[in-house]
Order: C-alpha cells, then structure tokens, then sequence
C-alpha cells in the first residue's frame, strides 16, 4: 500500500461503516433478513445475514448497487443510547439482536447504543465514520456459510465478505492480489501437482499425502534434523495419548479442553485420556524422568510430533488448518541466566531457516498474559521482563500484542509475508517458568541444591503442513530445485532415445541423488515439455540422436528457459550448488 494509506484503526473504522451500509442495502432489497453481526476485519469486513431464501454470488451485484447508492447519498451516521427495555422493543423482530442484547444484560450492562444512517439501524457500539460518502471504493468478494456464534449447533447463516479502502488504486492492488491467491490456492495446485487429497467421508479435516508431497514434507524434516543437530538438540518422540490427570497437571484440559480428541479405552468407557494436541507434556516427562545436573543445560529437546486439534469444519483450510498435523517443537530447559541466549540462538535459527527457504520476516509481536492464564503475577511479570529485554539487546522492532500469550507464559511471534503481502504466523518462542513448578521440575546447582529450571518452548515450522501450505501460496508450486519432489524431467525425442534417457536417469539417481523421471509416452516433445512446465519440474534435459551421438543433453530450464546443448557434466556444475556439496564432491 502506498504512504497515502490512513492507520490501520481508522481504515478499520471506514470498512465496519462499510459493513453497515451493506446491511442497510440487504435490508431494502431483502426486507425479511434477519440480522446478525458485521464487524471488519484484516482486509476487509463482513456481516453475517439469515435470509429466508437462499443468497447466490449473483445478488452480490445487485447489493453493491444499492450500496454505491447510499453512499453516494451521504447519510450521516448518528450513535444512540437506549435502555436494555428500549433496545429490545426497537429490535423485536430481529432474533439475533435480541440474543446479543441479552448477553450484554448478563453482564450488567444497563444501556447499548445503537446507529441509525438513515431508515437503517443496528445494535453496535462504533465508531463509525461521520456519513456514508465518506466510505472509499469497496467491492463484495464471495459468500460462505457461517455459524451463528462459531458454533455448529446453532443456526447457519451467510456470511458476506467485502473490502473497502481510501482509493482506488488501493482496491485494485488488492483485488489483483486476491486473483492471483486464488491461482495460487494450495489445495488447487497440491491437486495439479498430485501432492496430497482430502477424503472427508473417511477421515474429515485430515490430509493424505501422495508419494511427490510426502517428498516435500520428507526434505523440510531432513533440513530441520540436520540444523537442529548442528545447534545441540537431541530428538525425541513421545506417546500421542496420555492420561488426562496429566493434562490437567499442566493446565491444557481447562484451557483447551474444546479442541481436544477424548479417548475411551476398552477396559474403561469413561473419558480417561486425550489425544495431545501439544507436545509439551511429553517433552516434560521424559526431563522428568531422571534428575539433571546444572552441567546439562541447558538440555534442548525436538520433537517433530503429530498432534491432533478439533477445528470445525468453518475453521478447516486445506493443509495450512488441518485436524492432524507435524508441529516442529522442542522444549529446552535451562537456568535462569542462561535463557536471553538460548532465546537469542532461536531467534537466530529462525532468521536461518527463513533465509533457506526465501521467506521475509514481516514483523515480531511479544504477546502478553492472557485472562485465562496459570502460574502468579510474580513469575509472569518476571517471563515478560526478560522477553523484551532480549528482543531490546537484539536489536529487532516488535510489536506488543497484549493479553495474546500462551497460558503458561508470554511468547514471541514471527510473523512471515509472502510474495503477495500476506502475513502469516509460523515460528513461536515461548517463556514458561509455571510448568516446571507444576510437574516440580529441577536441577541440581554447583551448591548441591534443588533449583527451578526455566521451559522455553518453540517451533520453527510451527505446523510443516501449515508451512508447506505457505510455500505453496507464496512460489505457486515452483518449488526451489533442491525440494522440487521431481527435480529433472528426461524427455527422449523418439523411442531410439529412452535407453540413453534412462541411463542418464540411472547416474542422476543413483551418483547424485537428483530425483529424476523419464517421460517415455508416445505424444510429441512440445506436448512433454508443456505437460513438465505445468508440473513446475525446474529442469528438463531433451535427449535426441544428435544428443546420444555425441553424449549430451539439451537443457531446458522451468518457465520456457532454454540453455542449449552441454555435457552432462556441465549441468550438474550448473545445479550443484543449489542441490548439494555432494554433487561437486562427486565431481571431483
């Protein structure tokens, strides 16, 4: 966005006006909607209808219409307070109003304001812009079905989404972003690309994956262990299920009790164990396990764990918001003085991983102690404390994200923007001195006395499918050549080609390690070359008489790139350094 752009609060308060203008437009042209709530959001806004007929993309038209209409009127908004009474007489046949005026009496509230812009008005608490004509270039964008409330057992509602911003130029640079997110859509290209498929009828919101995905998920565990045994952490692996007086000793029962899988096993019908949802439990038994000297820590544990999560199916996106996923924790357990540089040498693993796979850090949030939260207000100011004095000695702007944290403790998050401006949230580091007091953790010091070791808490990943998912959006499948599932397409001219092409195939694989297919069908070569270039396979050698004579290839590099005729060898010098020392090595 250009430096023209306004705050992100008063832009949100022109897209929330904009939500309204949307409801007063529904309700001149659906005048039996039943209203529920608009609010805006990153990118935009929504409001949430029960219509007593179904909505198609088609009426988005028709809306938007009657939205430029009353805009273009400049009806001024103008905020009201009522009494509990008057609000519930004024919203008599609105269901969902009523509802939430209920709510809102249950919490004391004597009086709720409401806004009137014109012969529209709706329960809410502001703030809006001064007059519709003060709403910038909007456009709706798509329909989808929604919960009231987020839960599924109650009414679905239609939920329409639109944008809004201070110019066109704005609009039109996000609404190009949006096309090019929709070619980009991983589950789109993981179905184009045969990399994983999703049968709800068996398992819902879980991913399959297929041999060319699994490959991916295979290379990003590959570099995790290989950087992670560099920088002195030991992988474990811990039970999936556990007792449920293990998690209530942590806490995670109380406060995630909704996402978690319950367990019933066959000797007992009764709810007695869960599914982990975290890996943190695991990860404090095994320390719990035996005692420590001050001279092993700090003692850094990884885990590449498969945890499972109940989102609902609203919440469900492919592989970046599945059911069943890979997180990349570890726990490292350590003294006191010792944790600003074990968080440093995460942070700086971070940066690194981030480097490998070209993904720019957009920002960091330190977030802060949640309401619903565990451990005393000593040991939380103490965790927030030394937080933001490491991310003051290293020199890296943040943000504050307050009442954000993890239960047990305040955390650093990473937030990533890809090719298309979006951020997302993958790493996580987080600070917990209330477990080890829970599970009665210690060390021994130089003294012979029992101490409190400190638990950080981090994913690099976070999620590798969820990371994956991000790689996908962000290079739309043109994968770097060294985690390309297939890194060289062999395509021979004639069937007089296919022994050389697979003998070329055979010292690829088997001296180099590079994944390497063959297309020996019988359609023409520029048929083989389009169906590599939509596969997004970053090198295709063309192998034809004049190329077996004189023991060469044609090399044609993803996206129409052609290199010509070289020796074998030549190519590999020329991939060598994106694949792997191993190939110069062989080389000699």
């Amino acid at each position: 966005m250009n430096s023209s752009s306004p705050k992100p609060d008063q832009l949100s308060i022109m897209r929330h006006s904009c939500a309204h203008v949307l409801a007063a437009a529904v309700q001149k042209l659906y005048p039996n909607t039943k209203f529920a709530i608009g609010p805006a959001i990153d990118n935009g806004f929504y409001y949430d209808f029960d219509f007593d007929k179904p909505l198609s993309e088609n009426d988005l038209v028709k809306i938007e219409a009657k939205m430029a209409k009353i805009v273009k009127e400049d009806i001024p908004f103008e905020k009201k307070d009522l009494t509990i009474l008057k609000a519930k007489k004024l919203f008599t046949k609105q269901a969902y109003k009523q509802e939430l005026i209920a709510d809102l009496a249950k919490k004391g509230q004597k009086t709720v304001s409401v806004y009137l812009s014109g012969d529209f008005i709706d329960l809410c608490s502001g703030p809006h812009v001064s007059s519709t004509g003060k709403i910038g270039p909007f456009k709706l964008l798509s329909l989808a079905g929604a919960y009231w409330q987020g839960n599924e057992n109650k009414p679905q509602l239609t939920r329409v989404y639109g944008t809004c911003f201070t110019n066109q130029k704005d609009l039109d640079q996000y609404l190009f972003q949006i096309e090019e997110a929709k070619k980009r859509d991983h589950r789109l290209i993981g179905k184009k690309l045969d990399l994983f498929s999703f049968h709800p009828g068996a398992a819902p919101g879980d991913v399959f994956w297929h041999p060319k995905g699994y490959s991916l998920m295979k290379k990003l565990i590959d570099y995790w262990r290989e950087e992670h045994e560099k920088a002195g952490y030991q992988e474990v692996r811990t039970p999936e299920i556990l007792k449920n007086s293990v998690w209530e000793k942590s806490g995670h029962l109380q406060s995630f009790a909704d996402k978690m899988y319950r367990v019933a096993t066959p000797d007992s019908h009764d709810w007695n164990m869960s599914i982990k949802p975290m890996n943190c439990d695991g990860g404090i038994l095994i320390y719990q396990n035996s005692s420590h000297s001050y001279r092993e820590l700090p003692l850094r544990m990884g885990e590449l764990g498969v945890v499972h999560r109940y989102e609902t199916s609203g919440e469900l996106h492919g592989i970046i918001r599945p059911r069943e996923f890979t997180q990349d924790d570890a726990h490292i357990f350590c003294t006191k003085e010792q944790v600003k540089e074990e968080i440093k040498a995460v942070m700086s693993l971070c940066f690194k991983f981030y480097q490998k796979f070209e993904l720019e850090l957009d920002h960091l949030e330190l977030s802060t102690r949640p309401k619903n939260s565990i451990g005393s207000d000593e040991i939380w100011q103490e965790a927030e404390k030394v937080m933001e004095e490491t991310l003051r000695e290293s020199g890296v702007e943040y943000k504050i994200n307050k009442g954000d944290g993890a239960f047990y403790g305040p955390k650093i998050d990473f937030h990533l923007k890809d090719s298309l401006e979006r951020t997302w949230q993958c790493s996580t580091i987080q600070l917990d001195f209330a477990q080890p007091e829970n599970f009665n953790l210690y060390y021994v010091n130089e003294s012979g006395e029992k101490v409190r070791p400190v638990m950080i808490h981090r994913v690099i990943y976070g999620s590798l499918e969820r990371f994956l998912g991000i790689l996908i959006e962000g290079n739309g499948g043109n994968f770097p050549f060294w985690l390309a599932p297939t890194q060289v397409m062999i395509i021979p001219i004639t069937n007089q080609q296919t022994a050389y092409a697979q003998k070329i195939r055979s010292t690829l694989i088997k001296t180099y390690n590079i994944r390497t297919e063959v297309n020996d069908g019988n359609e023409t070569t520029s048929k083989k070359i389009r169906q590599a270039e939509e596969q997004k396979i970053p090198y295709m050698l063309i192998v034809g008489g004049r190329e077996e004579e004189g023991k060469t290839v044609n090399v044609r590099e993803r996206g129409e790139q052609v290199l010509g005729e070289m020796k074998l060898e030549k190519f590999l010098e020329s991939v060598g350094t994106e694949q792997a020392p191993l190939i110069q090595k062989r080389m000699g």
